[in-house]
């Protein structure tokens, strides 16, 4: 079974860093893009930003470029996203998910980790 899942959130205070990591399992996942998203209380879920497995090609929201680093671990099979100098509209459930058809559409997602930053 293909599946994603998520962990490494917690509470933080705000300054400082977390390490969520997405564990794919069930196959390589060597060929998609992978993304992490966020959907804070009351709000839309929101990209966060994304990584091609294959390439190691990123890109992020305007709202963490600087202070979010997407990276890939091959050997584990794993993506990380690295929060440093977080802030309390940080807070949010941390998604990742998966493009496997490398089309713009999100059809795995893992279950979620909260993140919760406080001031």
């Amino acid at each position: 079974q293909v599946q994603l899942v998520e962990s490494g959130g917690g509470l933080v205070q705000a300054g400082g860093s977390l390490r969520l990591s997405c564990a794919a399992s069930g196959r390589s996942f060597s060929s998609y893009r992978m993304g992490w998203f966020r959907q804070a209380p009351g709000k839309e879920r929101a990209f966060v930003g994304a990584i091609r497995w294959s390439t190691g090609s990123k890109y992020y929201a305007d709202s963490v470029k600087g202070r979010f680093t997407i990276s890939r671990d091959n050997g584990k099979n794993t993506v990380y996203l690295q929060m440093n100098s977080l802030k309390p509209e940080d807070t949010a459930v941390y998604y990742c998910a998966a493009d496997r058809d490398l089309d713009g559409n999100w059809d795995l997602w893992g279950q979620g980790t909260q993140v919760t930053v406080s001031s």
